[in-house]
């Protein structure tokens, strides 16, 4: 069987999404987690390589400006851009470092407002945005983006005169902010939250250039509210871009991943820009949980460890006759690889498969019922975990059915 079988169904994408990651930004203000310049580097690398069109990464302690600096000399086939609040000294930052393009990120809801600077009026506080906006786009001459956090909470009469604000300023794109996650992929949801609803209104009543959606996870829906905006984009954005991070890594809940929606984007969308790309996933789920002390889920999609794998009867026995039983694609697809592994639910077929791979013979239907008892044994005794390959050997080993 081949992925046309299954996949690139649907018409082509009318828009062209393009994925900014915030790996490097969002995703190590995850608690607990921290990365040094080299492999902060070397991520930015691999993303590259994925098919990644830009990134975003902070410069403020010396760590992060020797990080910017590593990235940025490798002169990669991506946009880097500096994260910046909305005050002249990050611009400033960012200008010295070699920055061509920033975001500035600044609340657009009362609720950050009030928290943040009571003693504002909201004119005050959208003057200075204004004037921070200006200043990186026409004085400093840099391609600037303008992050509207908390925008599905805001009051959509005053966001979109801001959105028109900013846009007069010199910024090209406008970042939708779902900052504590509860944006609504539907399409009747409606405004604020409504993630199809906003995408169209910033079309109908701005005059901003691009837009941008980064979703995060507090109702699961990231990826969801995601795709809804690049989809409801279709026909009326040229593009659209989707700030994720890879492994959903980031504040409270994370995310949408980078690895999620590049492959929905090129298996169930037909964006083929990613072909042939996909294979590094996993390598890079490796890397960045090694360079930053994240522990990668097992059972997380596309490049958990047991993304793959196999250890009922029923699974193991599909999957042994043909691995599209249970696989939704070949896992060397995402760089992944298929386990079989025995355990408490493994039955007489992966008993069998494994015999056989470890002695070179087939062995006979006796020999597998002894190897299964043994099995049941095991965890008739308390046993939870799978079994290892070598705990397996062990077992054939101390029933004479291996040297």
């Amino acid at each position: 069987m081949e992925l046309n079988q299954f996949y690139f169904k649907l018409p082509e994408l009318k828009t062209d999404p393009i994925i900014d990651d915030s790996t490097l930004r969002d995703g190590i203000q995850m608690p607990g987690l921290a990365v040094g310049p080299t492999d902060a580097a070397r991520i930015a690398q691999m993303l590259s390589e994925i098919g990644v069109e830009r990134i975003e990464v902070f410069h403020y302690q010396d760590p992060d400006k020797q990080a910017a600096k590593l990235i940025l000399n490798q002169k990669l086939d991506m946009r880097v851009a500096g994260w910046c609040r909305a005050v002249k000294e990050d611009i400033d930052s960012a200008v010295q470092l070699g920055f061509n393009e920033v975001g500035i990120s600044h609340p657009v809801s009362d609720i950050h407002f009030k928290a943040k600077w009571p003693e504002k009026t909201r004119e005050q506080i959208v003057a200075n945005l204004i004037d921070v906006t200006e200043y990186a786009a026409k004085t400093c001459g840099l391609r600037t983006f303008v992050h509207g956090e908390d925008s599905t909470r805001a009051d959509w009469s005053f966001e979109s005169k801001l959105i028109n604000s900013v846009a007069e300023a010199g910024a090209e794109c406008y970042r939708i902010c779902d900052t504590v996650g509860i944006g609504l992929p539907d399409i009747d949801a409606p405004l604020p939250s409504g993630m199809p609803a906003k995408v169209i209104a910033i079309k109908k009543e701005t005059k901003i250039k691009s837009i941008e959606i980064h979703a995060h996870d507090d109702f699961g829906n990231a990826v969801n509210n995601t795709m809804a905006a690049i989809i409801a984009s279709q026909g009326i954005w040229d593009q659209v871009y989707a700030s994720t991070t890879f492994l959903g890594i980031g504040e409270r809940a994370g995310n949408a991943e980078t690895e999620k929606i590049l492959l929905n984007l090129y298996l169930h969308r037909g964006v083929r820009k990613f072909e042939g790309k996909t294979q590094k996933l996993k390598q890079i789920a490796e890397c960045i949980g090694k360079a930053t002390g994240f522990h990668v889920p097992p059972n997380k999609a596309i490049i958990g460890d047991y993304g793959f794998a196999h250890e009922s009867g029923i699974h193991t026995h599909g999957v042994l006759s043909n691995p599209w039983t249970y696989e939704p694609y070949p896992p060397e697809l995402v760089g992944n690889q298929r386990r079989l592994t025995v355990g408490k639910q493994s039955g007489k077929g992966i008993i069998k498969h494994k015999m056989t791979e470890f002695t070179g013979n087939e062995p006979t239907d006796q020999d597998v019922a002894t190897v299964v008892d043994k099995v049941k044994d095991i965890y008739a005794n308390g046993r939870r975990a799978s079994l290892n390959d070598d705990e397996f050997k062990k077992i054939l080993q101390n029933l004479n059915f291996l040297k």
